[in-house]
């Protein structure tokens, strides 16, 4: 006999209802999930710790598989895992990179595509150095803030530096494309440091001067690792973030980003960071942040 179903607010929450595993388990899934909640890095508002919780919690209004207006029904025979949360120290950044690391390295030996559930942007950088054996490694970022800065506030590991501590350390990472920058201040330095090393940087200007042209920006037949900071996205869209910029991303601008690259490339990874939960008392910045990875996945599956 089947079993009944539970409605979105009924249950244990794993992402998607996916099966909990251990990250070193015997275990195989097309998708993973590893909560990263992490956030002494931030220079504003805290809360991103509280985000892998939040983020399974809500995707369990968006279970696979989907079936759409059209009758396409996406996700069908996916398996996901969910992996559960990086242990993680209070304090103590190096220790956080270290066990960060590990964890995602035993999910890539696990999974076809991992996704992490962040944290503050700082956890891109241990995150990357999991897939150090990926040749010519391109990140597709999408953000309001180019983090590429060498030191803030004398520290080397804040949520400015995840891509320039990632650039140092990873020979095979080739090439960061950035969209949807904007705001009143960036390090002059690190525009240019990131400028010199080729990188691609797109501004929320140049999105809504010309779409198609920001998609012929985009790599094409590439490895590539995806990273979004919801900032990026406008705030009136995503309120619950650390540090929102005015006129950005809609949802519809950012799926168009994040479809493309899944379709003209092979996406490796998958993280989600910045979003912090207590900033919205809605829960509709989680929500939506959730769908967003799902509808992510699908693109990704549609093409494999």
């Amino acid at each position: 006999m089947t079993q009944p179903a539970h409605l979105p607010y009924g249950g244990i929450a794993t992402f998607a209802r996916a099966p909990l595993v251990t990250p070193d388990g015997d275990w195989q899934a097309d998708v993973a999930a590893l909560g990263v909640p992490y956030d002494i890095a931030l220079g504003f508002r805290p809360g991103a710790r509280f985000a892998p919780r939040a983020l399974r919690e809500a995707s369990l209004r968006s279970v696979p598989p989907f079936t759409g207006l059209d009758g396409r029904t996406r996700l069908e025979g996916v398996t996901l895992a969910d992996a559960g949360d990086v242990i993680l120290p209070s304090l103590e950044p190096e220790l956080m990179q270290a066990r960060t690391t590990a964890a995602a390295r035993a999910l890539r030996a696990r999974c076809r595509l991992p996704v992490f559930l962040g944290g503050d942007h700082s956890v891109s950088y241990p995150l990357l150095r999991a897939f150090e054996d990926v040749p010519a490694l391109h990140v597709v970022q999408l953000d309001a803030h180019l983090d590429f800065t060498d030191t803030r506030n004398d520290t080397r590991w804040s949520n400015s530096s995840p891509f320039r501590r990632a650039a140092e350390a990873l020979p095979n990472l080739v090439h960061i494309t950035t969209v949807g920058l904007r705001g009143l201040r960036f390090d002059p330095e690190a525009v240019a440091a990131a400028r010199a090393r080729g990188h691609t940087l797109i501004s929320m200007t140049d999105v809504q001067a010309d779409m198609a042209e920001v998609l012929k920006r985009l790599p094409e037949g590439q490895k590539v690792y995806i990273s979004v900071d919801v900032d990026g996205l406008d705030p009136s869209v995503i309120p619950g973030t650390s540090s929102p910029e005015p006129d950005g991303f809609t949802y519809a601008q950012a799926m168009t980003v994040l479809a493309s690259t899944a379709r003209r490339n092979r996406v490796v990874g998958l993280d989600l960071v910045e979003l912090a939960p207590n900033l919205d008392p809605t829960g509709r910045s989680e929500l939506l942040c959730a769908r967003l990875i799902m509808e992510t996945l699908c693109e990704v599956f549609d093409h494999e």
